[in-house]
């Protein structure tokens, strides 16, 4: 496989960030949401001394805000599934999101209901599925529980790691740097639990003109990710519209990141026709496939009449 690599560092642009008051309140959980998802904690805070000062000095203790992580079991049409370890948050998203990665539904119309039932131990999603997708939800049917950094714990065959997918036609429209820079400023703002609990991944759904118009936190990098995917199918969102920016790395089930990508993440982007920017900070980013899909200075004057 051959990889290129090509790294932006542009002056920042000067763009301000317009996006409505009705996309701002979509970043934000709500406050049942911030109560289930975050919980205080009396914590012991050690400062370092001087190496010249002959005793440490005595914990001092203080308040925090621990991120809360729970069990959530996921049952289609009362067969289970799997389990997880996630934010109790945006669970009706995650089961979206996580029946269509998991290739169990076609559409969100495949979903004819989604139940959430909290217990002592934690939740379960009763999922009621179209009979159409038996055949899928068989074909992934999972014995294990899964894992809160993991998206392959419980598959029972190496055939089933990686799914066939078509390769993308290339996109009529893209972003450019300017619109990237834009996303990746207000994407601290735009998590609030991150910065209640210092704890939590985001994934973040953008518009080409890189405005943030939703955001879903988790503890977990893929259930971040599932969440927000199960929001997009759910309000009919076209993912030609805009792009995805996540805060954590991107491994072989991610195509954009804050962090660094993975081998396997660069080949599949390269193989289904998307461009992967990684790597991607205050004055730059690093493009690993397909860098001619970023909307430069060059690519419009070829394509203006």
């Amino acid at each position: 496989m051959r990889i290129t690599i090509t790294s932006m560092s542009l002056p920042r642009p000067s763009r301000k960030y317009d996006a409505s008051k009705q996309a701002l309140r979509s970043c934000r959980v709500s406050q049942a949401d911030f109560r289930d998802a975050s919980a205080p904690a009396t914590v012991w805070r050690q400062v370092r001394t001087p190496a010249e000062v002959q005793a440490d000095t005595l914990p001092q203790e203080d308040q925090d805000a621990l991120a809360r992580e729970q069990a959530v079991a996921l049952e289609f049409n009362g067969i289970s599934h799997s389990a997880l370890l996630c934010s109790p948050s945006d669970l009706e998203d995650l089961a979206y999101g996580f029946s269509m990665t998991e290739g169990i539904i076609r559409s969100a119309a495949d979903i004819r209901g989604v139940d959430v039932l909290d217990g002592e131990h934690g939740s379960l999603l009763q999922i009621e599925i179209a009979s159409a997708c038996q055949h899928q939800l068989k074909a992934r049917r999972r014995q294990l529980a899964g894992r809160t950094g993991c998206g392959l714990c419980g598959l029972e065959s190496l055939d089933e790691v990686r799914r066939q997918l078509p390769r993308l036609d290339a996109p009529e429209h893209s972003p450019d740097a300017a619109a990237i820079f834009q996303a990746l400023d207000t994407l601290r703002s735009s998590q609030p639990l991150h910065q209640l609990t210092g704890a939590t991944h985001a994934a973040a759904w953008c518009s080409l003109q890189g405005n943030i118009l939703a955001v879903r936190e988790d503890v977990g990098r893929h259930n971040a990710l599932d969440k927000l995917l199960g929001h997009m199918l759910r309000n009919d969102i076209d993912p030609r519209s805009g792009m995805v920016l996540i805060s954590s790395r991107a491994s072989f089930e991610f195509v954009v990141a804050v962090s660094a990508p993975t081998a396997y993440a660069v080949q599949i982007a390269d193989e289904l026709g998307v461009m992967l920017a990684a790597f991607a900070r205050d004055r730059s980013f690093t493009l690993y496939s397909h860098p001619h899909y970023l909307n430069t200075a060059e690519s419009k004057s070829a394509t203006s009449p």
